[in-house]
């Protein structure tokens, strides 16, 4: 992906520009190990990077989880402040329906809420829990669920935000037609996200 920062425009039809996928990279602080944002990528519905970059700390970080993230002290010591980061942010996802893996997590280190109706979060979605033979609470790993519906590997070289909204993006694609036409009659196909993450959803 391009160094970030990085917005970038690209032409999409009227039906899949109302589609942003969105991940994030975390990195830790104080002792009960919080995470805290450290890189955001956002697509558009072709997986095109439409807004990638790095985030100043808001606070110390004790771990930088360089062996996961690749991140080091250099790379977000000079990014652009959490709020200037957290407004565009706000201002690309606002009324657009949301793709991505742990939304709530998304949202939660963004300090947003979005609309719980236009999210589509491929944690949550019970057909893919049900056809994995997984029971209905329990999450299917990112990981796994790329492996066994799109039968590719991720996180082989690290954690990297484009690659994990690509891959929810793509969990999405695959059965779009089936997960709007749930929707569109009146049910919702997903679990509900963790009841602390409530405030994250309206």
């Amino acid at each position: 992906p391009p160094s970030p920062p990085y917005i970038a425009e690209c032409p999409c039809s009227p039906t899949t520009r109302r589609y942003i996928a969105g991940a994030v990279l975390t990195v830790l602080h104080g002792m009960s190990r919080l995470p805290m944002v450290a890189r955001v990528t956002l697509t558009d519905y072709r997986g095109f990077v439409i807004y990638d970059s790095y985030v100043r700390p808001t606070s110390p970080v004790t771990d930088y989880r360089t062996a996961e993230t690749g991140l080091t002290a250099q790379h977000i010591a000079s990014a652009p402040p959490f709020p200037e980061v957290q407004q565009r942010v706000a201002t690309m996802l606002r009324g657009k329906i949301l793709i991505g893996y742990g939304l709530w997590e998304f949202l939660s280190v963004m300090g947003l809420s979005h609309p719980a109706i236009d999210t589509r979060d491929a944690a949550l979605f019970l057909p893919f829990r049900r056809s994995l033979h997984y029971r209905s609470n329990v999450q299917v790993p990112l990981v796994t669920l790329v492996n066994r519906f799109m039968g590719r590997n991720i996180g082989l070289h690290g954690d990297f935000p484009v690659e994990h909204a690509r891959a929810a993006l793509d969990l999405f694609r695959s059965c779009e037609q089936v997960w709007e036409g749930v929707i569109a009659a009146g049910s919702w196909p997903c679990a509900l996200p963790p009841d602390a993450y409530a405030n994250c959803f309206v």
